[in-house]
């Protein structure tokens, strides 16, 4: 799954003079959380709810409302977004787990999405999070079984080739080490809403269950 799969493609931008009262309009009924910062056809940086909430006069402030409303209209993104931002950026072909990678390593929410010096996008935390949903398959009922598979080649062909001999779906395998137990771990979804049948016979084949579960429902 590639970031332009992802992504909103119709984003909401600011430029350096827009006030903060524009911004704060502009988020509220675009229901988002951030805006690139644009000069021209340039990304100067991303200021974001969490920075427009910083700005603004404390609550226990003792100015009147038509005060504080001149103040916020008064001040600028260019006031308060830091002077020569790094603005990590991705390419709509990056794959979502470089996305992922990218905001995770630098603890950040969005990521704009430039192709050929062209902004074209944004992808966030929440596309991130839906993309994981998807991926994992985890919207349809079903049974879900976590085993630990010894090192070396075979041992996922033989887990699927145990499944397919059920007449059984796979919808979905994950496969990941376990760097606590120093082993890797296979989490298998499988189309079927009693998986016990199928985890015993993994456990005979020498395979250690961990846990089988049935989901009915979303998780």
């Amino acid at each position: 799954m590639k970031v332009k799969d992802r992504m909103t493609a119709d984003v909401k931008t600011v430029n350096p003079d827009t006030s903060i009262t524009e911004a704060f309009r502009i988020m509220k009924e675009s229901n988002i959380r951030r805006l690139p910062v644009m000069q021209g056809k340039e990304i100067m940086g991303i200021v974001t709810l969490s920075d427009l909430n910083r700005a603004s006069p404390s609550a226990a402030t003792s100015l009147s409302i038509h005060e504080l409303n001149y103040l916020l209209a008064k001040t600028k993104i260019k006031d308060i977004i830091p002077r020569k931002q790094q603005v990590l950026t991705v390419s709509s072909q990056n794959y979502i787990e470089t996305a992922a990678k990218i905001m995770r390593q630098h603890r950040i929410s969005g990521l704009p999405v430039v192709d050929e010096g062209q902004l074209v996008g944004i992808v966030t935390e929440t596309d991130i999070f839906d993309a994981l949903i998807d991926i994992l398959g985890v919207k349809q009922p079903h049974s879900r079984i976590d085993l630990y598979v010894p090192s070396g080649p075979g041992s996922l062909a033989e887990i699927t080739g145990i499944i397919a001999s059920h007449g059984i779906n796979i919808i979905n395998t994950v496969v990941f080490y376990d760097a606590k137990k120093f082993r890797y771990k296979i989490i298998i979804r499988i189309e079927e809403l009693n998986g016990m049948e199928i985890a015993e016979e993994l456990k005979k084949k020498g395979f250690e269950i961990e846990s089988v579960m049935v989901i009915e429902n979303d998780e």
